[in-house]
């Protein structure tokens, strides 16, 4: 893994928020899968790591995107752990596996990674945690390989085109995006790890 990305640890990430204004809006949910890789060079999902996360103090959450995301941050039965911890549980599940593949580095890997990024960045920054993983602006984003790849850059079309199972019911959820989106990234990277090029509905 770490001769394959130059010392990066790819780690797919996805997040439920409350907004796209990573300063004032909550972050509600994280979903991490990290990859691993065979003798022969295949990719394949390895471990995971998911919370519902607490809003910080005085965070925005906006009508509409908690409409689409279905999120309750108030639920009784949500079990949300508090935004440092939650960042600091992922920061270490990386870490751990980071340092097992031989990495320096952990690198996102997300469907529109820049919101990602910059959640989690701004979550570590308001919670004065120093040690963060991942590159500080270096990604693999899934919807320009996927729109190499498949011609789509939708999440839910990407995935249909290359011909994964796909579940309106669960879509928004960050583990089932972070799943989705870690799917899409192996079979890409495998793909042009067999030598079978772009394919184009």
């Amino acid at each position: 893994m770490a001769q394959r990305f130059r010392g990066f640890f790819p780690v797919v990430i996805d997040v439920e928020t409350g907004g796209f204004d990573e300063r004032k809006d909550a972050l509600l949910e994280i979903g991490a899968l990290t990859l691993s890789m065979d003798e022969t060079g295949q990719m394949s999902i390895a471990n995971q790591y998911a919370c519902h996360v607490e809003p910080f103090e005085g965070a925005n959450m906006d009508p509409k995107s908690m409409e689409i995301n279905g999120i309750d941050p108030w639920h009784p039965f949500r079990i949300a752990k508090p935004e440092d911890i939650a960042v600091r549980e992922l920061f270490r599940f990386v870490g751990k596996e980071m340092k097992q593949h031989g990495c320096s580095r952990a690198i996102m890997v997300g469907h529109n990674t820049p919101l990602d990024l910059d959640f989690i960045n701004a979550a570590a920054i308001r919670n004065k945690l120093a040690r963060n993983p991942f590159h500080p602006f270096s990604t693999f984003d899934t919807v320009s390989l996927c729109g190499l790849a498949y011609g789509q850059t939708v999440l839910s079309r990407a995935a249909q085109a290359a011909g994964l199972e796909w579940d309106n019911a669960q879509a928004h959820s960050a583990l089932y995006d972070a799943t989705k989106t870690a799917e899409l990234f192996c079979a890409i990277v495998n793909r042009w790890r067999d030598g079978i090029g772009p394919v184009w509905s």
